[in-house]
């Protein structure tokens, strides 16, 4: 096998321009794509730098279910910060949690969509 990354994980979304807003506004993200094809948008954003992007499937893109996603994990440098902030944009978190591999935290996009923040412990 000579895999070296995911090109991208989908995110099924109701509404890509609110998704768009949550994902840029909220979480920092920066747009990769943002095409009109047929059968609709192909819209992807993902942290700065990063090889791994997500797709936001909007209506016609696909028969993906608004909301399914579950375990998406994002790696900050401090949950913390990240949770705060998250908290002052009105977005509920759950946690952060001290677990034996990193500090936690979890939260919905505003589809429901799971998506957890993750500071890794030293050594893990």
């Amino acid at each position: 096998m000579n895999i070296t990354h995911a090109s991208f994980v989908t995110v099924p979304v109701s509404d890509q321009d609110r998704a768009l807003r949550f994902y840029t506004d909220v979480l920092g993200f920066e747009i990769t794509a943002d095409l009109q094809m047929p059968p609709g948008r192909w819209l992807q954003v993902a942290p700065k730098g990063a090889r791994t992007v997500l797709t936001l499937s909007g209506p016609g893109m696909g028969d993906f279910t608004p909301g399914t996603t579950r375990g998406i994990m994002f790696v900050t440098t401090d949950v913390d910060t990240d949770c705060a902030r998250l908290t002052e944009a009105g977005v509920t978190v759950d946690g952060p949690t001290d677990l034996p591999w990193g500090r936690m935290a979890g939260f919905q996009d505003p589809d429901g969509n799971g998506l957890m923040l993750l500071t890794e412990k030293e050594g893990f």
